[in-house]
């Protein structure tokens, strides 16, 4: 019999990995929308994606952790572990590139920099879509990992004895 599903390691990067996904994604077109925007509507904007980049940017390092405690269960099954290697590659920048906004954002939030304010939003704002771009592909290439190459699925026997 197979051991439960709650002790499958390689299944805790999917359970922890959306949260970032949509967290990030949403927060930087908060932050696009805010760049269109003026007075009370920007600055809430502003506030609204802040938030959310914070809590993407804690929690993407969380899926960076299970996504390698996952790596060493799925690459001994898979055919093609480059995949793998470019999909951890891809997370890893856009995690880094989601954290240097973060920092960014926080210089802002704490006024701790008095001048070049609008550089430093323009720069978050940048980093923000780069990395938006890395976690699309690198979504991409984790998909392909699970569903071309069957990385983390559990194949049950032909004759699904155990179920």
């Amino acid at each position: 019999m197979n051991e439960p599903t709650l002790w499958r390691t390689e299944l805790w990067h999917p359970l922890t990995l959306h949260f970032p996904i949509a967290l990030l994604l949403f927060a930087t077109v908060a932050k696009m929308v805010a760049v269109v925007l003026k007075g009370e509507q920007e600055v809430f904007w502003q506030k609204v994606g802040s938030l959310l980049l914070f809590v993407g940017g804690a929690t993407v390092w969380l899926a960076v952790y299970t996504g390698d405690m996952a790596e060493g269960i799925v690459a001994r099954k898979i055919c093609d572990p480059t995949i793998l290697k470019r999909h951890e590659s891809a997370s890893l920048t856009m995690a880094w590139l989601f954290t240097t906004a973060v920092a960014l954002q926080l210089l802002l939030a704490f006024r701790l920099v008095k001048v070049y304010q609008k550089t430093i939003r323009l720069l978050t704002l940048l980093l923000m879509l780069v990395g938006s771009g890395y976690l699309i592909y690198a979504g991409h290439l984790g998909a392909q990992v699970v569903y071309e190459q069957g990385g983390g699925v559990n194949v049950p026997p032909s004759d699904c004895a155990g179920y």
